[in-house]
């Protein structure tokens, strides 16, 4: 499954409301309960942040991609957050973090959830797209950007 499959405008929020580093997980996790791409909230909350306590999934240059596995979920989810000021998220570089992938998956799906991973990894290397998204206004413009990135 492509990360393109995955994005909506209901599973995109920009600008984040969090603060702080559980409240964006909340928030992220909250983005799929919303969208109804997950009934059970608690469960996926607490898989994510599980697999966050275990170690920061903070990157550099301002990514995150917080993720976990639950029973909770048949498929692959996602949820994008972009918070344009930055919030402290124990990123390896020290640096407040600006745009979050979270991914969620059951515990058989380690291949699409590699691969997802994978996806945005090569998504977050492009500085001119990280630009291009953390100024996109909307949900909507995320999208675009990033289906075209996808499509190169």
């Amino acid at each position: 499954m492509a990360l393109i499959d995955l994005v909506g405008p209901e599973v995109v929020k920009t600008p984040l409301d969090s603060t702080d580093k559980p409240d964006v997980l909340r928030e992220l996790v909250q983005i799929l309960k919303d969208a109804g791409a997950i009934e059970d909230f608690g469960a996926v909350l607490k898989a994510v942040q599980e697999r966050e306590d275990k170690q920061s999934t903070g990157l550099e240059e301002g990514i995150a991609v917080p993720h976990g596995k639950t029973a909770a979920v048949s498929s692959l989810k996602l949820a994008i957050g972009i918070a344009p000021h930055g919030i402290d998220f124990d990123s390896l570089d020290g640096k407040p973090t600006k745009l979050f992938f979270l991914l969620v998956a059951s515990p058989g799906l380690s291949g699409p959830h590699v691969q997802a991973l994978a996806e945005v990894a090569k998504l977050a290397r492009s500085k001119a797209l990280c630009e291009a998204l953390l100024c996109a206004g909307s949900a909507q413009r995320v999208i675009e950007l990033i289906v075209g990135r996808q499509q190169e």
